[in-house]
């Protein structure tokens, strides 16, 4: 009895490591409610008779998002920030709006499998898998395309056209999270150590400062 019982604990504990993701709903919705001091993983619910139709609505994602940066691309998102319905839902979405030759830079979402859908022109993506192999897998999308960034893993997008390009990804968490490579290691508050970052990239230290200064 005592080993069915050691048998079930494990595979309770495993399935609940198995199953980690953004909190399960139980009731038909828990708008979030930003204004709440109570800490929760997640957000607060709203009084369900305060819930009206527009904590589910957000609209302008079809307004092309400003590209005039040095990455040459503009993330819209839509996730439980914009639209506090989405709470405990596990889902968001975003618009890419990218100039010709813009990227939308190597990045991570720690939280979120990301689905991405081209609305126009071409993009070339990929994602590096975990060490000791990372390996590049990429592709050029057109028009109608779908491509898959398996959470937690390095991908980028790239405008390979002549044109403006647009994408909508659907990415399953209300908050996936983003982390831009460059801007972590190189515009980290305060700086990671010169030392550190010269010998992670086998670079002289000038090089580092010349990186950090831009982030």
């Amino acid at each position: 009895m005592a080993s069915q019982l050691l048998l079930l604990a494990f595979l309770a504990i495993t399935c609940s490591v198995a199953f980690a993701s953004d909190p399960s709903s139980l009731q038909d919705f828990c708008v979030a409610e930003p204004t709440s001091s109570v800490p929760v993983n997640g957000h607060v619910c709203k009084d369900p008779k305060l819930v009206e139709a527009n904590d589910f609505f957000l609209s302008g994602l079809h307004l092309a998002g400003n590209t005039s940066n040095p990455a040459g691309s503009k993330v819209t998102p839509a996730n439980v920030a914009q639209i506090p319905g989405l709470n405990t839902f596990g889902i968001s979405l975003v618009r890419i709006d990218y100039a010709p030759g813009g990227i939308n830079a190597p990045h991570t979402h720690p939280r979120a499998t990301e689905i991405l859908t081209v609305v126009e022109g071409s993009l070339e993506v990929g994602f590096v898998t975990s060490n000791p192999e990372n390996r590049l897998i990429s592709k050029v999308l057109q028009k109608g395309d779908v491509f898959v960034f398996p959470v937690g893993l390095a991908h980028f997008q790239h405008n390979v056209g002549n044109g403006n390009a647009v994408a909508i990804a659907a990415l399953s968490s209300q908050n996936p999270g983003a982390i831009t490579l460059a801007n972590a290691v190189f515009g980290s508050k305060p700086d990671i150590s010169a030392d550190v970052l010269a010998k992670a990239f086998q670079v002289d230290k000038n090089i580092v400062f010349d990186f950090q200064a831009k982030f």
